[in-house]
């Protein structure tokens, strides 16, 4: 394999890496745009009966769950600072890594709602939802990286 090869592979590496992290920006924005849609005006100005009230309950949890990769991957990759090599995203791995420092996250965010001074309310469903929107980010960031990587 001569030089020139390894810089087509490179390139294409590069490329595909791109792709990926433009993805993840456009999915973290407009997840974010969506979260506080639900938060800050579908809920405080709509009254829905259950099911629905329980759904947009739990629905920025899942989702902001959910955005935890593809927010590591826009943020971090192809980055080379400490924040970036703990929150890389070059395989399964790392993947698994992120989305359990995400859970962490989460359930120490939760039980810190336990205290009062944060006027804020604790739930075990934000915790199972959470869960549930990370598992499911697994699989579907975990997908589009291995084709990333194939393609």
């Amino acid at each position: 394999m001569d030089l020139f090869d390894e810089t087509c592979i490179l390139d294409a590496y590069t490329t595909r890496l791109m792709e990926l992290k433009q993805l993840s920006k456009w999915m973290v924005i407009t997840g974010a745009l969506l979260i506080w849609t639900i938060k800050l005006f579908i809920r405080p100005f709509f009254h829905f009966d259950q099911p629905m009230h329980f759904f947009l309950g739990i629905a920025p949890n899942f989702l902001g769950s959910f955005l935890i990769p593809f927010g590591a991957c826009w943020f971090f990759s192809g980055r080379q600072y400490l924040l970036a090599r703990i929150f890389r995203l070059e395989g399964l791995a790392d993947l698994r890594i992120v989305c359990l420092l995400g859970f962490a996250l989460l359930v120490i965010n939760e039980y810190l709602q336990l205290i009062p001074v944060f006027g804020r309310t604790f739930d075990y469903f934000d915790i199972v939802f959470s869960s549930f929107g990370l598992l499911l980010s697994y699989v579907v960031y975990g997908k589009l990286q291995q084709r990333m990587q194939y393609a």
